[in-house]
């Protein structure tokens, strides 16, 4: 038996944003926790867990390829009921039968109550391609998805649909299905900023593939501290007025940039709670705050590209919450 790190990927259509970091927890846990229970890591062996618009994963280390050996009992009737007259009993030779042996190679133990017939035998370790498949389906039929998509001619059914499989063992594709298809190591990085399909060397080098070549920060907590961080530094002198906000946009993009939108300050004599809940419910910006906790004219957008000039994305972001201001200016005016 030897050890590896083991990769998991299933490449999707856009995950629902206020779920994915759930998804991506239980996938990654549930994992880690059914490959503990098959044998082939120890229980509480870290994991790592990734999640991003488009893909759930999980990476775990020391992950056997062949189960340990197994020590199989599996306890009888009573030795007392279990002979009549010298002849064994209907549910002794019924035991007898279900283990696969004669009556007279069962083992007698006693628990400290009563004696037992007992079976007890050595079942030899299997290979991790004949569980890992199996794993992963019963895994995504746990996660917390209330309504699912079935796609192309198939009954296989997922929160969004799946296109690709990557089960890594070290460097080797550990073979296997899951919803109807086969695994390998190739996957895909950012839609714009990617080098389009990625072949994954090895379980190790994940990360570091979709970062370098992909353009995909695939940690959840990575991108949610990125971005935290852009927001802090853009908003220069302003404070924002609500992180909570910061959750759901990791959820959104890949490879986060942050940019300043303005708008006309005469919206600001609505009230500014009825502003800031339409930038913040409906476009997912980040109003900034005087030092008075004023609202400003400023806004901060999360974005899933870095084209050289910003000036369209600005641009075509200041001329969409126009109109969302000015019906909520409406409103408050009625």
């Amino acid at each position: 038996m030897s050890t590896a790190t083991l990769l998991i990927e299933l490449l999707t259509e856009e995950l629902p944003p206020k779920s994915l970091k759930l998804l991506g927890d239980r996938f990654a846990s549930g994992i880690a926790d059914g490959l503990a229970k098959l044998g082939f890591t120890s229980t509480g062996t870290p994991h790592r867990g990734f999640a991003t618009p488009r893909r759930l994963a999980v990476a775990i280390p020391a992950v056997l390829d062949l189960q340990p050996d197994q020590r199989v009992e599996r306890k009888g009737p009573a030795v007392a009921a279990g002979f009549k007259d010298g002849v064994p009993t209907p549910a002794l030779s019924g035991f007898a039968r279900s283990v696969g042996v004669a009556v007279d190679q069962l083992e007698r133990h006693s628990d400290g109550k009563a004696e037992h017939f007992v079976f007890r035998t050595t079942k030899r370790g299997e290979p991790l391609a004949e569980h890992l498949a199996a794993l992963v389906e019963s895994v995504l039929k746990t996660l917390p998805a209330p309504k699912l998509m079935r796609w192309g001619a198939s009954d296989v059914q997922f929160v969004r649909p799946v296109h690709r499989l990557v089960m890594l063992w070290g460097d080797r594709v550990v073979p296997g299905t899951v919803l109807g298809l086969a695994s390998g190591n190739r996957t895909r990085g950012h839609r714009f900023l990617g080098a389009g399909e990625l072949t994954i060397a090895s379980a190790d080098t994940y990360e570091q593939t979709l970062r370098e070549q992909g353009a995909v920060i695939a940690s959840f907590e990575e991108r949610a501290a990125t971005i935290r961080q852009h927001l802090l530094a853009a908003a220069k002198d302003a404070a924002l007025a609500d992180e909570s906000l910061i959750e759901e946009v990791t959820a959104l993009v890949e490879q986060p940039a942050v940019y300043e939108g303005r708008f006309d300050p005469a919206f600001l004599e609505v009230p500014q709670e009825c502003l800031m809940l339409t930038m913040k419910a409906n476009q997912k910006y980040f109003p900034l705050l005087d030092a008075a906790g004023r609202l400003t004219n400023r806004f901060l957008i999360v974005s899933n590209i870095r084209p050289a000039d910003t000036s369209a994305v600005v641009g075509g972001n200041e001329r969409v919450v126009r109109p969302r201001l000015a019906d909520a200016k409406f409103f408050f005016d009625q």
